[in-house]
């Protein structure tokens, strides 16, 4: 009932025009900052047109952003509320939600298996660089990064499931007949899941996740898997009423995620909200010629983190945890 009720909190304050749009809970950890960018909180094209006062015991707001670095004193809950009002002064929406702030050394002695599953973001390798780096400051537990795809710009401990325009669909069913002298390697698994092997008779494919943990993990299940995916699922819906592709894309995600629990049932499946765009135009043109429009998958993007939040939000017994990476993007410098 707590968390029903955290969760209610956190999307009553979507029924707007700008459709404020909070998270139960957002995280943190001593001496890593993390902020709110108030772009990323609402819909709209002009959020330098309002003004956004947020308010905590900890962290501070700023021109485009609420941000906070917390020391060892701040560990515990805090409750940061979400006002945003237009240049009159006048509050249009407001919202709660919780910073939780874990300890500093909360997995000292202890072991983490994790395996990081994701599109083009995770291919990039940027950001499983950076919690290797993380993971590696005193107090974090003895890690180990699972996964077959280590890139050369991957630091040599870091190991992913990430490829450039996967969908959440596609780990569930991309399978090629492997090309002879093709078996392994980045050739190979563009064309076919991680988690798919080869029939008996080679023509078709076997969703296998206990073979994967078998040949890729020394037979051991991870002890966290994290998501990262939906921009190429929901990158074509329709802007104006995309519900219909986003139901489609979590109903794959729930199969995935159904998947993972049943084969590594004490896992932690940490799903991220899906990130939103870059806040200018330009780029769009450049890269898409405006055949997909910024504000467009700005919209499917906006939607997208609150049909998450409804679908996958208090089923922490399945294994599901959501984590709110779309927040603590800078669009404009970041």
């Amino acid at each position: 009932m707590k968390q029903l009720l955290s969760l209610l909190l956190a999307i009553t304050a979507t029924a707007g025009d700008i459709q404020l749009t909070l998270p139960p809970i957002v995280y943190a950890t001593p001496d890593v900052q993390m902020s709110l960018y108030h772009d990323n909180l609402v819909l709209t094209e002009t959020p330098e047109k309002y003004r956004f006062e947020i308010t905590s015991d900890v962290g501070k707001n700023e021109a485009l952003r609420w941000s906070v670095k917390p020391s060892d004193a701040n560990v515990g809950d805090h409750s940061i509320e979400v006002k945003v009002k237009d240049d009159s002064g006048t509050v249009l929406e407001s919202g709660r939600t919780t910073l939780r702030v874990s300890p500093r050394k909360s997995g000292e002695g202890k072991s983490l298996r994790l395996l990081i599953v994701g599109d083009s973001l995770t291919h990039a390798t940027i950001y499983p660089n950076e919690i290797a780096n993380l993971l590696s400051r005193p107090g974090n537990p003895k890690w180990t990064m699972l996964g077959t795809h280590h890139r050369a710009s991957a630091l040599p401990t870091v190991n992913h499931e990430g490829y450039g325009g996967w969908k959440w669909s596609d780990f569930l069913t991309k399978y090629t007949v492997p090309t002879p002298g093709v078996t392994a390697g980045p050739l190979a698994r563009k064309a076919t899941s991680p988690f798919i092997f080869p029939s008996a008779d080679g023509k078709t494919g076997v969703f296998d996740l206990p073979r994967y943990f078998k040949e890729h993990s020394d037979g051991v299940p991870p002890d966290v898997v994290t998501f990262l995916l939906g921009i190429n699922d929901c990158f074509g819906a329709d802007p104006n009423s995309p519900d219909k592709k986003i139901n489609e894309v979590l109903d794959q995600a729930d199969k995935l995620l159904a998947e993972f629990h049943k084969a590594a049932p004490k896992a932690l499946l940490a799903v991220g909200l899906t990130t939103p765009p870059n806040s200018r135009q330009a780029g769009f043109t450049a890269n898409y010629q405006d055949k997909y429009p910024r504000w467009g998958w700005k919209r499917i993007q906006h939607r997208l983190v609150q049909r998450m939040l409804e679908r996958l939000s208090g089923r922490e017994s399945e294994g599901i945890h959501l984590v709110p990476t779309e927040l603590n993007l800078d669009p404009v410098d970041g």
